[in-house]
């Protein structure tokens, strides 16, 4: 990877991380913006944090980054979720936000905030989620890392879950990734090289409630910030190069505690009744470009009709043929593309599944100035 001109300089800094910090602490905070993306800034605390309800709210410009206008561009950031920092060590710490605007409403980008009321108030259904996260390494100009410069490789088929050199591409990139996602706590349960070479996956979950999206935007935040020091970029589009080559999606496994039960088929087969009719309306929010990934090819259904089944990756919803076979288990929703963002995702089924919430009201008359 030593072609890239954007590798940091990792060993030079590696003697500034080892100065005293003379009980400082450095909070990173984290969140997410008007693009899909993440953006972040560091503030100096006194003390560690014991936890999250002691850090403070802070603000950003966020006519800067597509979230408010630019003459009332003050957008504040409640912490939400720490977790140990992997790349500052020590008692540095990573701080995941939500993002509200001066009047006192959730920002209209910040989805977290529908999703957690969606996750209280179904909490005695006890859902486990899990999100495969796939996506593509490019290169400083914008090619799959190791494809030929202006060229393709081979055929798909050697590299799903390969091994050995011209078979996989980056694998320091991925064991980098997997340790900090670690490090930081956050429940990531397995990664593989995926059909497209230079494509991977990881998985984050079971995970109860909220934790599942907070964990995978953490995971991506750590991915992009990983992906810095080896020279790389890090896409999520759902379909990186037309033709013949697998897309990148975020399949979506939902479990409840009546689904995991025996007997739990039934109750499978009636959240199939209930997610068919809003299927275009799932569709809406499941990631931006996905239509060019669900063209009924390449291990996926048709965007424009919903289908599941036992076993068969090319419908919108799998049953794996174990749970058919148990009469209880989980469902995975093959529909998200790798774009998508979790808490619409997660949200989303719960709504489906379980009905919708009264719409929130917001006092607006104590807007900070």
């Amino acid at each position: 990877m030593a072609e890239s001109k954007t590798v940091s300089n990792t060993g030079n800094l590696e003697k500034y991380r080892k100065l005293d910090q003379k009980g400082a602490v450095l909070a990173e905070y984290i969140w997410i913006d008007g693009s899909n993306g993440v953006r972040t800034k560091t503030k100096t605390l006194k003390k560690v944090p014991k936890s999250v309800d002691e850090l403070s709210e802070w603000n950003f410009d966020g006519s800067s980054t597509g979230q408010a206008p630019g003459d009332n561009s003050d957008v504040y950031i409640r912490p939400v979720a720490m977790y140990p920092d992997p790349f500052r060590g020590g008692e540095n710490i990573l701080v995941l936000t939500e993002t509200w605007d001066p009047d006192g409403s959730p920002n209209k980008f910040n989805y977290r905030h529908d999703a957690a009321r969606q996750m209280e108030a179904n909490a005695s259904h006890h859902v486990w989620f899990g999100l495969e996260q796939e996506y593509t390494l490019l290169d400083e100009y914008d090619w799959p890392y190791g494809w030929p410069k202006g060229g393709f490789p081979g055929p798909q088929g050697p590299y799903y879950c390969g091994v050995g050199t011209g078979k996989v591409y980056c694998r320091d990139i991925v064991e980098a990734h997997y340790k900090a996602c670690i490090y930081a706590g956050l429940n990531i349960s397995g990664v593989n090289a995926e059909v497209m070479p230079a494509q991977w996956e990881f998985q984050i979950g079971p995970c109860e409630g909220i934790d599942l999206g907070d964990h995978l935007w953490m995971a991506r935040f750590l991915l992009h910030r990983v992906a810095e020091e080896f020279g790389a970029k890090i896409s999520f589009s759902p379909k990186p190069i037309p033709g013949p080559w697998n897309g990148a999606g975020l399949h979506a496994n939902f479990s409840s505690e009546e689904m995991r039960k025996p007997g739990g088929m039934k109750h499978i087969e009636a959240a199939m009744k209930k997610l068919e009719p809003r299927h275009m309306d799932h569709m809406k929010v499941y990631g931006e470009g996905n239509l060019e990934r669900m063209t009924g090819e390449h291990e996926t259904a048709s965007a424009d009709t919903f289908t599941w089944g036992i076993a068969d990756r090319g419908s919108s919803v799998r049953v794996p043929r174990q749970c058919a076979k148990d009469g209880c288990g989980y469902f995975e929703d093959r529909r998200p593309a790798s774009n998508a963002d979790p808490y619409q995702i997660t949200g989303i089924l719960m709504e489906t599944i379980y009905g919708g919430l009264p719409e929130e009201n917001f006092d607006k008359s104590d807007e900070k100035k």
